[in-house]
């Protein structure tokens, strides 16, 4: 009973010591109120992996039913765990459970990404022009145009291709 208080001690020593580094560990998917607000009744699954991402959980036995799960443990402070669960009907969504309710106005999202039209650039050379042009090898293409011989033939009647 002695070794089994003192190993339990330790580890609660050792993991308030000063000046020891532990290590900020988060897993699962990060949650937002301002991702489940979004949530709406008939959105497809599609659209909800769009929103909050694929699934935490995939259950075998409840496939209508995806779960996220956020869990973290900031330095110093007691754990963190977030978790909703999103039921489906006919691919639609049609519940919603746990810890974040969506709002029940419609919540418009202005996006800050912006699209750039990159012109097409002009290539004098390919890159195998530029090469062969280094080696002064001739390109294969513009002598096979050039030469219109037929094929040579090897002194045992096999054909070069």
């Amino acid at each position: 009973m002695l070794t089994s208080l003192t190993l339990m001690s330790c580890s609660t020593i050792l993991n308030n010591l000063p000046g020891v580094y532990s290590l900020e560990i988060q897993q699962g998917n990060i949650i937002t109120q301002a991702m489940v607000d979004q949530l709406r009744p008939g959105m497809s699954k599609r659209q909800v992996i769009y929103i909050m991402g694929s699934p935490m959980l995939d259950n075998f036995f409840h496939k209508n039913r995806w779960d996220f799960l956020y869990s973290a443990h900031p330095d110093g402070s007691e754990k963190i765990q977030q978790q909703i669960s999103l039921f489906f009907e006919n691919d639609q969504i049609v519940g919603v459970q746990g810890d974040f309710r969506p709002s029940s106005t419609p919540v418009a999202t202005v996006s800050n990404e912006s699209s750039v039209e990159i012109p097409k650039r002009d290539l004098d050379k390919t890159l195998w022009e530029k090469i062969s042009g280094l080696f002064n090898i001739s390109n294969p293409e513009a002598s096979s145009t050039t030469t219109s011989s037929p094929k040579q033939k090897s002194p045992d009647n096999k054909s070069w291709f």
